[in-house]
């Protein structure tokens, strides 16, 4: 949206001035800026060179977290976000990810450099498997169909696979090398997450410009259109599940490798609607939808509601319902309130917080015009 919107005077020159991802001087400064501050962080930490205690050390972890969800949920914006196209067994093809690098790391002997791309493409293959109801049934058909990924996946790993995967108990996973150096300390493994996960996003964004991009836009918006003009539904669909399914398998990767260990607990079908959740309220079809989606409900799941909204409601309501038991109320409570700041925010910005974002930038860019 807001890129095709530039201030008066600002024109291209030539083709590749049309085409590139930061328009502007200054698009590039600030892109550029951000970048570098984000590779800073670490250094202003107290475990970092320096030893300065300007940043917390958590925010590393949390950063890395971040970083790591925003992959995986890259990948399922290329699929429902761009595809239309709804999953809701994504967190199966994350456990797809962190398995398969676990058992190259530790039964092949296969280095990170090796094993995560390796896992990405394995969890591709096993994305088109589950892609193949595509060609017949779609929206809330489809989302059934998928969610057969999140009990057939956990139970092909904790039976059928377990001398490989060690079934239900954890797996541990030996910490990324480059030669003599480790990057078993947060701070170095911030440095690979961190790069990987912004190249990622460039890749996902540059894809949408692509004829492959484009023909997936066409089938969201219309599928039968699409189909009259000669796309092939089906295998535009299928390359959606084969991109979406490696995204998220090397985020499962990246989370096995900084957690080094894997537990099949962790990837639920809670996790998958948690992905969801965090796609629309980002802004789906957006490239900065699924950044904005992670950092919003990260920010509120570990600041916002345990250290502001629990404490206030918590002392409110056992005088309010005395007809319930305080310990229920306390243990549900976080859900609740979770659930309910997402029902108020899809009231207020129902087309995520990516639109809202386009939509200043736009109105910046047109000022004082902008009305």
């Amino acid at each position: 949206m807001s890129a095709n919107i530039r201030p008066a005077g600002v024109l291209d020159t030539d083709y590749g001035q049309d085409i590139a991802l930061n328009r502007t001087r200054t698009d590039k400064l600030v892109s550029w800026g951000l970048f570098a501050g984000l590779l800073l962080i670490p250094l202003l930490t107290v475990e970092g060179p320096l030893g300065l205690r300007i940043i917390p050390q958590t925010w590393i972890g949390l950063i890395m977290r971040i970083a790591i969800f925003v992959i995986a949920v890259q990948g399922l914006n290329i699929l429902t976000g761009y595809t239309g196209q709804i999953s809701l067994g994504h967190a199966a093809f994350l456990a797809v990810g962190a398995y398969s690098s676990a058992i190259l790391a530790r039964e092949l002997g296969f280095s990170f450099w090796v094993a995560l791309p390796l896992a990405g493409l394995f969890t591709g293959c096993v994305g088109l498997i589950f892609g193949l109801p595509s060609l017949r049934v779609k929206g809330f058909y489809l989302a059934m169909a998928t969610l057969a990924a999140q009990f057939i996946i956990p139970w092909l790993i904790r039976f059928p696979l377990e001398p490989l995967t060690n079934g239900s108990r954890p797996l541990d996973v030996p910490p990324p090398t480059l030669g003599p150096f480790s990057f078993a300390s947060d701070n170095a493994m911030y440095y690979l997450v961190v790069i990987l996960s912004v190249f990622m996003m460039l890749a996902a964004r540059n894809i949408m410009r692509t004829r492959v991009g484009r023909a997936f836009i066409s089938v969201r918006d219309n599928d039968l259109a699409a189909e009259l003009l000669g796309i092939n539904v089906f295998t535009y669909k299928l390359q959606a599940f084969f991109l979406s399914s490696l995204y998220a398998g090397v985020a499962g990767a990246l989370l096995a490798f900084y957690d080094n260990t894997v537990s099949l607990d962790r990837f639920s079908l809670e996790l998958s609607i948690e992905f969801l959740a965090m796609l629309v309220i980002g802004g789906a079809g957006f490239p900065l939808g699924p950044l904005f989606g992670v950092g919003f409900v990260n920010l509120l799941t570990q600041w916002l509601i345990p250290l502001v909204l629990l404490p206030a409601v918590g002392s409110v309501l056992p005088n309010l319902l005395p007809f319930l038991s305080p310990i229920n109320i306390s243990a549900s409570l976080r859900r609740l309130l979770f659930g309910l700041i997402l029902l108020v925010f899809l009231i207020i910005a129902p087309r995520g917080l990516a639109y809202r974002w386009e939509i200043f930038k736009i109105a910046w860019k047109i000022r004082p015009y902008s009305h």
